[in-house]
């Protein structure tokens, strides 16, 4: 049963196929807070910003907000100070932030909606007051092909300093809606729409399945009156005190793990018992102050071959805590250099014989492996993601071949684990852990004794075609 069920089962209990449109506002629909804003730091931040830009965004908010401009007037005083800016700095920007702030903010509730749709076969649009810069990025990420959004004139790359209206707002969106089904033959009546905003009332009124998420006071009243299903969702956006406290205790967590690790080591006169017991300890306790509910599937695979090279999807910092609760003994890692100067997970890390690699330089991450295939002969499993690094998005990157050489030259299976929704809990560069369902997929063991250099690449291909099987991607 998905993680989403209840959320979704209107929809995949619902009507199939193009002719059902399902839109979708952008903020605090999709993402969490405002896109604007984080686009407008971004600039400010980076010095990129002009004073004609700071005083236009400024005079324009403010004016916005005391009800003196409409939209277009907002969009205007904020655009006038592009006239003569390649459109290329705004397309750079907008793909900046989105990696850097706006993809980990996005509803892993409203992904789910996203992907509930796209397996009925719906129209997928999005359809935002935002300009392209800041859209674009969400829709490449969630895979929704068609984008209403408010445009700027463009002349030869160059912004001119003009919008072109009417803009994408308030009755603006109820126009690109019904320019979509006249284009792909839509019926909106059998349509749904998801926003936050009163603002969006006149293509509420116009699809058939208004869907009010997070809805701002007026539309909550709206909705209350007009009998209109209302979600709101809260795993984005500003913690919550439970989620500090939760955080705070997990991290605490590795404390009393050493400890019981430690007192291990003496009775038993082993080292080896030593970190098995610290590592089985500190995850079961991180993940279950964290809140963290890990659902494994296929977990008797992880048990019938050792030592192995297990290969998992990496998303989070919360991945290595994930793979001891899998594993559970005998069992180390590889991990990039920057994590042997973290002053907590270094020195702990470091004592468990995790090998760390510098990315930067091929020839020494190569030579820095012989530690890990020592350890495999040994006895001992090793943990590597095969994509080297971490992803904001739940999008797989490209697999390197150094976990598959490691297994090859050690003569050991490849044991696959695909997780899904650790980015629910703690997406890249977040600080406070989220309760979280995650599910974790353990594929029977890979045999790699008859792999050879000829056939590797077509090997690692055919495995990570499995990960997007069970991750459904593209």
């Amino acid at each position: 049963m998905g993680l989403h069920t209840r959320l979704t089962k209107e929809i995949r209990n619902g009507p199939k196929g193009p002719k059902i449109g399902a839109f979708f506002d952008l903020d605090q629909t999709l993402v969490a807070g405002f896109s604007a804003a984080s686009f407008v730091r971004e600039r400010l931040v980076s010095g990129r910003m002009t004073g004609r830009e700071i005083a236009g965004t400024f005079y324009g908010a403010l004016a916005f907000g005391l009800g003196r401009l409409g939209f277009s007037g907002l969009m205007s005083a904020t655009t006038q100070a592009y006239r003569g800016l390649a459109e290329s700095v705004l397309e750079e920007v907008g793909e900046e932030v989105f990696v850097k702030y706006l993809a980990r903010q996005i509803y892993p509730e409203s992904r789910a909606l996203v992907e509930a749709h796209q397996q009925a076969g719906h129209t997928l649009a999005i359809i935002s007051s935002a300009t392209r810069y800041q859209v674009l990025p969400f829709a490449r990420d969630l895979g929704i092909a068609h984008v209403m959004n408010t445009e700027l004139e463009v002349e030869d790359g160059v912004f001119t300093g003009e919008i072109i209206r009417p803009t994408c707002y308030g009755e603006g969106k109820a126009v690109a809606a019904r320019g979509i089904a006249e284009r792909v033959g839509v019926d909106l009546m059998e349509s749904y729409f998801y926003t936050d905003s009163h603002e969006d009332l006149p293509l509420l009124e116009t699809v058939g399945r208004p869907r009010p998420l997070n809805p701002n006071r007026q539309l909550a009243q709206i909705a209350k009156e007009r009998h209109w299903p209302v979600r709101r969702f809260s795993s984005r956006g500003r913690p919550g005190l439970g989620d500090l406290i939760r955080t705070g205790l997990s991290y605490a967590s590795v404390g009393p793990a050493l400890g019981a690790g430690v007192l291990a080591g003496v009775v038993n006169g082993s080292y080896r018992e030593a970190l098995n017991v610290s590592g089985a300890v500190w995850s079961d306790l991180a993940t279950s102050l964290a809140g963290i509910d890990l659902r494994i599937e296929g977990e008797e695979n992880a048990w019938t071959s050792r030592p192995a090279v297990f290969i998992f999807n990496h998303q989070s910092a919360l991945d290595p805590i994930l793979m001891l609760k899998i594993v559970r003994r005998d069992m180390t890692g590889v991990g990039k250099m920057e994590i042997r100067k973290d002053p907590i997970l270094g020195p702990i890390f470091a004592a468990a014989g995790v090998v760390f690699i510098d990315r930067s330089d091929t020839r020494a991450a190569i030579e820095a492996l012989e530690p890990a295939v020592k350890a495999l002969k040994q006895g001992r499993s090793i943990a590597i993601a095969p994509e080297g690094t971490r992803s904001t998005t739940p999008r797989l990157g490209a697999f390197k071949k150094g976990a598959f050489h490691l297994a090859m030259q050690a003569g050991v299976p490849i044991v696959p684990i695909v997780f899904r929704n650790v980015l629910d809990a703690f997406p890249k560069e977040a600080r406070v852990v989220r309760p979280a369902t995650i599910e974790a997929t353990v594929l029977p063991p890979v045999d790699t004794t008859n792999w050879s250099a000829a056939t590797l690449t077509e090997e690692i291909a055919a495995l990570r075609e499995r990960y997007l099987e069970i991750l459904q991607q593209d």
